[in-house]
């Protein structure tokens, strides 16, 4: 398996072998949810694009720290420039205290992550465990002259900062951009400039989360959160920064000015940004319905969808496009996506079932396709964890599966015993895709008896019973096929 990875760097715009990896340690930072309410099929588009990707550094023999943060205080800009303290307001609509509702719901995002067959992080850090942390970094941002206090509150000074360090450099964003789009903000006038954003917010008397500091009572600001646990678990500098490409600006821009602002050096060698997901065509909107909880899919009780999606569908549909790629959540691509993993899952299941002694000892003609599509959904995943193009290599050998399964083709050992392995690494270690059989143990008894009774009738010259028991199993969803090797059944 190759060690030299290629991704994209975003800082540069180039692909680059990803050299920070070697000798093979990797440091991984993804900026988690913000946990004040259910989270939306777009978050876990991140989460599962990350995954992919933690899975596949995992498969290459990396010794991977992977945290993942969950925010649980802190003021939040909406798409207005606005702050807010999202946890404190919607405990307060609930009746609740903020630690009360961030627990609900972080237990129930930890149940849909194991639904989605999400791998947990190594560190799953909160903000409000790291308020001494953040504190440290602002008191060094404050000393090092590129943060001033004002009324309780304290702001980073975007004009000391770029006379030394340049800004906008991850997004593409600059001073004489921000000036153009300068606007009436929450704080305005306590601002030197309209840009420069909270390390600290002051709060009021009755504040739900608030801290006693030097400054007065407060909580942070929502940037200063990531670069204390990232800086704590993954030292000033790391390999990976993940997030959503929303996060990009003004997120992680200010990640970036906050780490030169407290030790000089950028936080990360790489970003990597999971983009946007849409809902038939436009973002996802409360107000419009498309706002979707990923179980809601499952369940069945969106009103965007026909039907319910098993969630292995849904994790397949994804990784049909790449992370990086606007994708768009339609009934026509959930209806492909699930067509195609059930044929996936149907040659796979037939692969795991084949013997080995019925196979041969001599190498067959088919050695040379097999190799170089194993090798080039390897390749796919080395160039920017191109899920999409790995697929599609493993797709090309699903014919020659089901010519072995069905039609009496024969692979030689080694062929046989590469598929699986290559299937398996592929599809379940690096994919995360579950294959469960889809019929219980009693449906397919059943079902088996049914076979059984129809191969009777044939051998007994009765072809009309036959027909109606392969006619009437059609009816209800059954599918027979029969092979040199016998009768198989599926789901249709």
């Amino acid at each position: 398996m190759p060690k030299n990875i290629l991704v994209y760097n975003s800082l540069s715009k180039q692909k680059e072998l990803f050299k920070s990896l070697v000798p093979g340690k990797v440091g991984l930072y993804v900026c988690g949810p913000t946990l004040y309410g259910d989270i939306h099929i777009g978050n876990l588009r991140t989460i599962l694009s990350f995954d992919m990707i933690y899975r596949f550094l995992l498969s290459q023999g990396y010794e991977v720290r992977y945290v993942r943060n969950i925010t649980d205080a802190g003021h939040l800009v909406d798409e207005n420039g606005q702050e807010h303290d999202r946890v404190s307001v919607h405990a307060k609509l609930n009746n609740v205290e903020p630690m009360e509702l961030v627990k609900k719901y972080t237990v129930n995002f930890h149940h849909m992550l194991r639904v989605y067959n999400a791998l947990e992080p190594n560190i799953e850090p909160t903000a409000t465990g790291h308020i001494m942390e953040q504190l440290d970094i602002i008191r060094t941002i404050i000393k090092n002259g590129y943060a001033y206090e004002k009324n309780g509150s304290v702001y980073f000074d975007i004009h000391a900062f770029i006379k030394d360090h340049p800004y906008g450099t991850l997004s593409g964003r600059n001073i004489d951009d921000l000036l153009q789009e300068t606007r009436e903000l929450d704080g305005q006038d306590e601002k030197k400039f309209f840009a420069d954003f909270s390390l600290w917010k002051s709060v009021g008397p009755d504040a739900l989360q608030s801290w006693n500091t030097e400054f007065g009572p407060g909580g942070p600001g929502w940037h200063i959160e990531c670069t204390a646990m990232s800086t704590k678990y993954l030292g000033q500098t790391f390999d990976i920064h993940g997030g959503g490409m929303d996060l990009k600006f003004p997120h992680h821009e200010a990640e970036i000015a906050q780490s030169l602002a407290f030790c000089g050096k950028s936080p990360a060698n790489y970003w990597l940004h999971a983009n946007m997901l849409t809902v038939n065509g436009d973002k996802m909107s409360r107000s419009k319905g498309t706002s979707i909880h990923p179980l809601e899919i499952i369940q069945g009780t969106t009103n965007v969808f026909e039907k319910p999606y098993e969630a292995m569908v849904v994790r397949f549909l994804m990784l049909q496009t790449h992370y990086a790629s606007t994708l768009d959540l339609t009934e026509k691509g959930l209806q492909a996506a699930e067509k195609g993993y059930l044929r996936l899952r149907e040659a796979y299941l037939a692969l795991l079932s084949m013997s080995l002694d019925d196979s041969s000892d001599s190498p067959s003609a088919h050695q040379t396709e097999i190799e170089e599509a194993l090798k080039n959904a390897e390749l796919a995943m080395c160039d920017d964890f191109n899920s999409a193009k790995a697929l599609s290599y493993l797709f090309e050998l699903i014919p020659l599966i089901n010519k072995a399964k069905h039609e009496g083709l024969v692979l030689s050992k080694s062929d046989i015993e590469a598929l699986k392995v290559g299937f398996k690494w592929m599809l379940e270690d690096i994919f995360g895709l579950t294959f469960e059989a889809p019929q219980s143990d009693s449906l397919s008894k059943v079902i088996e008896m049914l076979i059984e009774m129809r191969h009777r009738a044939r051998a007994d010259k009765n072809f009309a019973l036959s027909d109606s028991i392969r006619d009437n199993l059609k009816t209800v969803g059954i599918l027979l096929k029969d092979g040199k090797q016998g009768t198989e059944w599926s789901i249709a």
